[in-house]
């Protein structure tokens, strides 16, 4: 299960990063909501991008005290909320699948890697 958990916490700072990388301007919003966004993202997508940081990186505490890796006080907590993480994981499979933007697509593989390890976390 603490393998699942790293992986999982590795997969969303790759995401993490990315989502940095278009919050301080870089020009790659073609690979992200749909290409709705060409080039640097608007000053709000940015604000977004800094959100989408936060939910993320709560995601993966989430995983890491599932996992029984940290703050083992909030166990109870996470035996409820890790299936908020698996749902969000399967979401994000099927729009990165979906998406018009051919180069989207990339994240498909960090997105299933994101479901499987914590549906992994979840069942254990």
């Amino acid at each position: 299960m603490e393998t699942a958990a790293i992986t999982y916490t590795i997969s969303t700072a790759i995401v993490v990063l990315f989502q940095a990388c278009l919050a301080i301007g870089l020009p790659w919003g073609a690979a992200s909501m749909g290409g709705k966004y060409p080039g640097k993202y608007p000053p709000k997508m940015r604000v977004t991008a800094v959100l989408n940081i936060f939910v993320l990186s709560f995601l993966a505490i989430i995983v890491f005290v599932k996992a029984g890796i940290m703050l083992a006080q909030f166990l109870s907590f996470s035996t409820y909320a890790i299936w908020f993480v698996v749902f969000f994981g399967l979401v994000s499979v099927v729009l990165n699948t979906i998406t018009k933007s051919k180069i989207e697509r990339i994240w498909i593989p960090v997105a299933l890697t994101q479901f499987v390890c914590s549906l992994m976390v979840a069942i254990n």
